[in-house]
């Protein structure tokens, strides 16, 4: 398969991981975790036990659900494209249909904490943004959705340590779980070979 090259592609990872970072150090509130796991009796616990700033949460959430809807339609890009095929294809829209468990739970956690979500942009901004019209084959599908997929599998758990909050990092690790899952089977379809350190992510 062919790769593009990298030059061309837009600063997605840095600006992910640029926010994470900054998500670490804000920290979300103990409220704001627990209704992004779905534990309302936790969430109601976390309220009553400190004073939370549900606008700073939102704030921090809503970039995150940005992203999240930026990557969704960078799958949505590539399976629109022609270029996939048959057996790529369906791993192509399930790993997009992950990142939509995403969306949902961050956009159900900005309305319960009183916000309103970002609004999704339309698919013709994000080929824009994506530099989509570079993209000529299979392989350069591929290799922009690793590379993003890579970077946010790295910022999840790069932001890990700043948190003080147990809930917190677990959602992290699980958020960095799926992240390198979706490279490792794409880093596989592209040919590339297993690292050959260990402890190679999160660095």
């Amino acid at each position: 398969m062919s790769s593009i090259d990298t030059r061309t592609l837009p600063e997605v990872v840095p600006a992910r991981r640029r926010f994470l970072q900054g998500a670490g150090k804000a920290s979300l509130s103990a409220t704001a975790v627990a209704l992004l796991i779905g534990c309302e009796t936790m969430a109601s616990s976390a309220s009553r036990q400190g004073a939370a700033d549900p606008k700073k949460d939102v704030s921090i959430l809503n970039v995150a659900l940005g992203l999240e809807h930026e990557a969704i339609n960078a799958y949505q890009l590539g399976a629109e494209s022609g270029l996939l095929s048959q057996d790529v294809l369906p791993v192509a829209v399930l790993f997009q249909s992950h990142h939509k468990e995403h969306r949902d739970a961050l956009m159900a956690t900005i309305k319960k904490l009183g916000g309103t979500p970002v609004e999704e942009k339309s698919i013709g901004e994000y080929a824009k943004a994506l530099n989509a019209g570079s993209l000529k084959s299979q392989g350069d599908v591929l290799t922009l959705a690793a590379r993003l997929e890579r970077g946010a599998a790295n910022a999840y758990l790069g932001v890990i340590p700043a948190f003080v909050d147990p809930a917190l990092a677990k959602v992290s690790g699980r958020l960095a779980a799926d992240e390198t899952m979706h490279w490792s089977l794409l880093a596989s379809a592209l040919g590339q070979p297993v690292p050959e350190k260990a402890l190679s992510f999160g660095v």
